[in-house]
């Protein structure tokens, strides 16, 4: 065989082979070859979009690196190990970020029974100042709504007329009247000059649970009731302005704000309505509590207010309901809560515990559990309703045990003290 016929076979061979690796050995996962000229352009595309910012900084630090200095040994003493950037660096370091921190709480003394007062001959339900801070009413399942001197707790004065119990007081703040509503369905003007009704405002289909009065315009009054609504009523002729349907059970508080034309109002369906007192319409739902919202308090400066439920205590910003903090430890049916100049919220709890809290801070600064009248069982240790007086230095609550019991700030309380 000659030698260009066994080169011709070496090559037929060789080739057969290569077409049989393609066939059934070929890698689809391997490269294609690496295109110099395309590959330079990508890295220039690349760093001019994303480092084109910077780039000036790679050759100014260059620039800035010293020569190595080397001593008389020919060591080198170079002891610069990081080269830093120029003060007018566009690129800044981000700040490590900060925790949220919580308001440092307000110091407060301890507040303390000072005074039990008796007369009611059943639960008493509700509680009213009057605006110049001599006296305060009460009013009771006893049907009687009693006026009590402030400073030496004795009574001056009953009022009867309601037919069953009487659960809301409010204190005219321009006229010697005082507004009372009740499980009788009544709405009651009384006349604090002659000591009698002289207006009834009807109109609610069930009881009466909670009234208010605005304390900017003089003939608006407000009250709540077991019929799911709200109603706005004029005081001189006694006509309802706008009834407020939304809730989906008893209405049991309602706030009226003195800044805005609003009405806040609580119920047992979990819900808090902020209404626009002009066009009688909800403005907001607040759907934040799970449980019966038996109790608001509007702080008396901040343009705040508290709800009270039996899952928490919440704090809202007025007028659109921004929610801002909860409250959380009060764990049972909260009935009523308070807030004063001071910052000083309270809440009376229906197995009648009591607790004070920072407003600010949300800090709970005491917990106290109301002593029960001599005679009375331990299920009679329950608070209906409280309230500050004028000053705020003085706090009335109502109770279970048909007492009614007046808290003092300890004055003998400092902020060093135990």
């Amino acid at each position: 065989m000659t030698d260009v016929q066994k080169h011709s076979v070496h090559t037929m061979v060789f080739r057969s082979l290569k077409r049989s690796h393609d066939m059934f050995l070929c890698d689809e996962g391997a490269l294609p070859p690496i295109d110099e000229k395309a590959h330079k352009l990508r890295m220039d595309v690349k760093a001019r979009d994303e480092y084109g910012r910077v780039m000036h900084l790679v050759n100014q630090n260059q620039r800035r690196v010293p020569a190595p200095k080397t001593d008389a040994s020919g060591k080198n003493n170079n002891s610069q190990a990081l080269v830093l950037a120029p003060s007018n660096n566009q690129v800044q370091a981000r700040a490590p970020l900060k925790k949220p921190s919580q308001p440092k709480p307000q110091w407060h003394p301890q507040w303390k029974l000072c005074r039990v007062i008796s007369g009611h001959n059943g639960w008493v339900r509700c509680v009213a100042f009057d605006p110049s801070n001599e006296w305060f009413c009460t009013g009771s399942n006893d049907r009687i709504i009693k006026i009590w001197d402030l400073a030496s707790g004795k009574l001056k004065l009953s009022l009867t007329g309601h037919i069953a119990g009487v659960r809301g007081l409010a204190v005219s703040q321009h006229h010697p009247y005082l507004f009372s509503c009740g499980e009788d369905k009544q709405v009651k003007c009384w006349d604090l000059e002659q000591n009698k009704v002289i207006r009834h405002y009807h109109g609610h289909l069930s009881g009466v649970y909670t009234i208010g009065l605005h304390p900017t315009i003089d003939n608006v009054i407000v009250t709540g009731g077991r019929d799911s609504t709200a109603r706005v009523w004029d005081m001189r002729s006694k006509s309802c302005i706008h009834t407020l349907t939304g809730h989906t059970n008893t209405v049991a508080s309602v706030l009226v704000q003195a800044t805005e034309p609003q009405i806040i109002s609580g119920s047992h369906d979990s819900t808090i309505r902020l209404w626009d007192i002009v066009a009688g319409k909800t403005r907001v739902t607040l759907t934040y509590h799970k449980k019966s919202v038996r109790a608001l308090a509007l702080h008396p400066k901040l343009n705040m207010f508290a709800s009270g439920a039996p899952d928490n205590i919440k704090q809202w910003m007025c007028p659109d309901g921004k929610f801002i903090q909860n409250l959380t430890g009060h764990n049972t049916i909260v009935n009523c809560l308070a807030v004063n100049h001071s910052n000083v919220l309270v809440s009376g709890g229906d197995n009648g515990s009591m607790q004070f809290w920072d407003w600010k801070s949300g800090y709970n600064f005491q917990k106290l559990t109301t002593p029960v009248q001599p005679g009375s069982i331990d299920s009679e240790a329950g608070i209906f309703q409280m309230a500050f007086d004028v000053s705020g230095s003085r706090l009335v609550t109502c109770e279970a045990d048909k007492t009614i019991k007046i808290f003092k700030e300890d004055e003998t309380a400092t902020e060093e003290g135990p």
